[in-house]
């Protein structure tokens, strides 16, 4: 499997993420490695902002749009940051 593919795979809920996260250690592709981390970091930053009060209808629609944003990145195969928190999920995540 290309790294697009697992890119693209690992937008697909949680199980297509642990899919991708598998089947990339075995066979590191740099690509994929980037948005393994970028949707890590938006399915949880969508979990932290769903605890906050009177604004959770915005919160997932934010998360939502940050998930089209990275979906459409990885679908083009340009490495796209997500929004204001793209640089430290790369950083928080950089052992994926």
């Amino acid at each position: 499997m290309d790294g697009k593919t697992k890119a693209i795979v690992a937008h697909i809920t949680l199980i297509g993420w642990l899919i991708a996260l598998v089947i990339n250690s075995s066979e590191k592709d740099e690509f994929a490695s980037y948005y393994i981390r970028q949707t890590l970091g938006i399915f949880i930053l969508g979990i932290v902002l769903a605890w906050i009060p009177y604004i959770k209808v915005i919160a997932w629609i934010i998360v939502f749009i940050f998930w089209i944003l990275s979906l459409i990145g990885s679908i083009q195969g340009e490495k796209k940051e997500t929004p204001f928190v793209g640089q430290y999920f790369q950083d928080w995540f950089k052992a994926l």
